[in-house]
């Protein structure tokens, strides 16, 4: 075992843990074999009272924690708390927008649930973790920490590729030089080495051209900041730069443009003629147009039979595809007119209960066609709606038409007129 002292003046120490120019011990560095000497030295370091010390190699020794007493890290808590924030003001934040500050109901779907914003929380709850457990790896480390004083000693580099070392650092209450240096040699080490902290300013302080690097960094890192935001607050004819084209450029065949693959040059191959898709032949008309002898059909299709179900799940669709317009009551009041004349506009959605209006008289066949293709400014949902869905639609507006414009002589016994 040999022992050195890592001086730039060369002098011996004195016997106050500081050498002959002053400068302050920072501890001692002890090195040994193999990894099973480091884990035994560290066992009886901690067993011998010493607390500030830790141990360095060139990978993670397994067993070595327990040998220096060191206690589960409260790091998987933080994370936790992090990502519990996350989910928490991801919610929050969602609720907010969607629930409280622009409640905007679309196809009568509910303005807060739990289900439709369960993707954007379960992604805040990962990015808060995931920002925790980098931030708290850093300051649990106590990093950055671009200045240690073993990074004085030459011996020390071997740290990186075949050493195996242990410092105990000066500050510890049980450290005594003389005392320490005997503990390390019992413990199997091989080569002792004094470390002392470097005095002078310019050793601790980062290079210039560090900061210049980490500045000239930060200021070209908000270039790309800068460029959203004024690409936000400004607006251009031009297209968009596709940096990553992904597949918005893919070679395909799109309806309504050339394609030299076919001999008339379109890319839309229409429909054969005097063919039906298996399955599509829609014979009955009745069921699939509401007609019957060309005449509108007064009844309801063959196929359906008049059940609560029925009524009930006509009700889910209107409240889904027709209320947004015409209201739940049918009045046509719904959030789309209310919302187009709060801003001086107007969006004619006809009253479907009122006889005046016209809806009453239809047959239930030509109320049928006019979901399915559309009216005026109505859009056809024939593509959106199966067929049964919308004679249910049929079935629930001649219900809501009943329910308010029922004689009193055809109300049940005990029924109160409003």
């Amino acid at each position: 075992m040999s022992t050195a002292h890592d001086n730039d003046a060369g002098e011996k120490p004195n016997g106050n843990g500081s050498d002959d120019q002053g400068e302050e011990m920072h501890g001692l560095l002890a090195e040994f074999e193999t990894p099973g000497a480091l884990i035994a030295a560290a066992r009886k370091v901690k067993n011998a009272g010493y607390t500030e010390f830790d141990c360095y190699s060139p990978f993670p020794v397994h067993g070595i924690d327990p040998a220096m007493g060191i206690k589960m890290t409260k790091l998987p808590l933080v994370v936790f708390a992090g990502g519990l924030t996350g989910l928490f003001l991801g919610t929050l934040m969602q609720w907010w927008m969607n629930a409280y500050n622009w409640p905007w109901n679309v196809a009568g779907k509910p303005a807060w649930s739990i289900p439709a914003n369960v993707p954007i929380s379960y992604e805040t709850t990962i990015l808060l973790s995931v920002l925790t457990t980098f931030f708290g790896m850093w300051a649990a480390n106590k990093l950055p920490q671009v200045w240690f004083p073993f990074f004085r000693l030459d011996r020390f580099a071997k740290v990186t590729d075949d050493g195996f070392f242990l410092g105990v650092e000066a500050s510890d209450k049980r450290f005594e030089l003389e005392q320490t240096k005997q503990l390390l040699v019992a413990a199997g080490a091989t080569h002792i080495e004094e470390c002392y902290v470097d005095a002078r300013p310019e050793a601790r302080n980062v290079p210039k051209w560090i900061w210049a690097a980490m500045t000239i960094t930060t200021m070209l890192a908000l270039i790309p900041v800068a460029l959203v935001f004024k690409a936000r607050a400004t607006k251009s004819p031009d297209p968009h730069y596709h940096v990553f084209s992904d597949m918005d450029y893919q070679p395909k065949a799109k309806s309504d443009q050339a394609f030299a693959e076919f001999a008339d040059g379109r890319a839309n191959r229409g429909e054969l003629p005097s063919t039906v898709a298996r399955g599509h032949l829609k014979s009955d008309d009745a069921y699939y147009r509401g007609l019957a002898n060309g005449e509108w059909i007064t009844g309801l299709p063959s196929q359906l039979e008049v059940t609560p179900a029925l009524v009930d799940r006509g009700q889910e669709r209107f409240n889904i595809y027709c209320a947004p317009c015409h209201g739940y009551d049918g009045a046509g009041q719904g959030i789309v007119p209310a919302r187009v004349a709060s801003i001086g506009g107007a969006w004619p959605a006809r009253n479907l209960t009122d006889p005046k209006a016209g809806v009453i008289q239809m047959r239930n066949g030509q109320l049928f066609n006019t979901i399915s293709n559309g009216f005026n400014s109505m859009m056809g949902y024939a593509s959106q709606i199966p067929v049964e869905d919308r004679w249910a639609i049929v079935l629930y507006v001649r219900a809501l038409q009943r329910s308010q414009n029922a004689a009193e002589s055809e109300l049940p016994a005990g029924a109160q007129v409003r």
